[in-house]
């Protein structure tokens, strides 16, 4: 599933750029849904702080979201802080005794509010003293029209005013010159598409599981507590740790036993290896295999340096190609991932003991024989037997491939 956006640049009057908009979408087609307004609030308050970060939808600006009177009664402003959202008042709310004390509330604890698409009615003129900002429609009135409503504001300094659906250059200078402070429209910019693809909440439970199992001394209570939260999680489990592959005497039946059998290594691996095929659903399985050998050369490379980050590089490997699995940057999948810092150093970066078995791996799979060369020299592995490994990496991948592909209830 992804989470679409939309964002509209908000700009002052020397095209610096103040804030975002931010528009719910649910396709690509970058038009608005076939939504009501408290659908499209709370979508876009669960896209902006769960799904893809506040901060990654407006670069740090300020963001304007259109919320009801509904989602303001629910407090859905308060999810986020007063310094990062701007509250809009969608034109559809009537105004009256109760958007007036939720308003007073709102200001009373430091929201900046916005009317949206400003009607000039009487009514609203006893919100005024609790309204920061607002937004005229160019399309909706003449200039002589607007005119008149910016003279009626004058006795309000305090209130900013915002010009929408600034649609050319003459408009835009003619808005500057009878006093808007802010411009938004398609002369500056159409909405610019935003997406990321939303992790599912048994992609979350593996990412919490990788993160456990990242870490050297394994909390077997906690890990066993993550297990059993998900039934179909525990099955696999079970079903893999009494695998033919095991050859165990007696079966195993308990959540905690399994974990005990599998060890620290092989825990890692199975669980990491599910992360990945449930994110590589969609794509191709050349994606999921690469990630694979790279897993296993990384490791079994630690293995030859006698390094202790034996389990983390593992990881590294097998999350190496996790942006192209999941259409993302590495640094935003990072972001949702709680892995080991080492971990996302040496993916984000490029740094670290970790980076240098990265490279090596990369360096193979391209036939880069001089950057090989030099990777293992900066590993002290020029005497190890880095081509049987590699070897032994891409039989380990076909094998785990064939069990996956042979058992499609894993």
């Amino acid at each position: 599933m992804y989470f679409y956006a939309a964002r509209q640049p908000i700009l002052d009057a020397d095209k610096n750029l103040y804030a975002y908009e931010l528009l719910f979408r649910d396709g690509v087609d970058n038009v608005f849904p076939d939504v009501d307004g408290d659908m499209a609030t709370s979508r876009i308050i669960e896209g902006a702080q769960i799904n893809f970060g506040l901060e990654d939808l407006t670069d740090g600006k300020p963001a304007f979201i259109n919320f009801t009177l509904e989602t303001i009664a629910k407090k859905y402003p308060s999810m986020m802080s007063p310094d990062t959202l701007v509250v809009e008042l969608l034109e559809t709310i009537q105004p009256g005794k109760r958007l007036l004390s939720e308003v007073q509330k709102l200001h009373e604890q430091g929201y900046t509010i916005a009317l949206d698409d400003y009607e000039h009615k009487p009514v609203w003129k006893h919100f005024y003293p609790y309204i920061s900002m607002i937004k005229i429609d160019l399309r909706s009135m003449s200039q002589d029209e607007v005119t008149s409503v910016l003279a009626d504001l004058k006795a309000y300094p305090e209130i900013t005013l915002l010009a929408e659906k600034v649609e050319t250059l003459e408009e835009f200078e003619w808005c500057k010159s009878v006093g808007f402070t802010y411009f938004q429209g398609f002369f500056f910019s159409k909405p610019e598409m935003v997406k990321t693809k939303n992790l599912s909440p048994a992609q979350m439970t593996l990412a919490e599981l990788l993160y456990e199992t990242s870490n050297e001394d394994v909390n077997i209570p906690k890990i066993t507590q993550v297990f059993e939260r998900d039934i179909n999680l525990s099955y696999k489990l079970l079903r893999y740790a009494n695998s033919a592959a095991f050859s165990r005497v007696s079966e195993i039946s308990t959540i905690k036993q399994a974990i005990i059998a599998l060890g620290h290594l092989e825990l890692k691996k199975f669980i990491s290896l599910l992360f990945s095929t449930q994110a590589n659903s969609s794509k191709p399985g050349e994606l999921l295999k690469m990630s694979m050998v790279r897993a296993r050369f990384c490791e079994q490379l630690a293995l030859a340096e006698k390094s202790q980050d034996i389990g983390k590089a593992f990881l590294t490997g097998m999350m190496s190609l996790i942006d192209a699995i999941l259409d993302e940057t590495i640094e935003k999948v990072m972001e949702q991932l709680p892995l080991a810092n080492e971990i996302k150093v040496a993916l984000i970066e490029g740094e670290g003991k970790l980076a240098e078995f990265l490279k090596l791996a990369k360096a193979y799979e391209r036939g880069d024989w001089d950057s090989e060369y030099e990777a293992e020299k900066a590993l002290n592995l020029t005497d190890a037997k880095v081509p049987e490994i590699y070897a032994s990496a891409v039989n380990w991948a076909d094998e785990q491939i064939s069990v996956l592909q042979n058992d499609s209830e894993f």
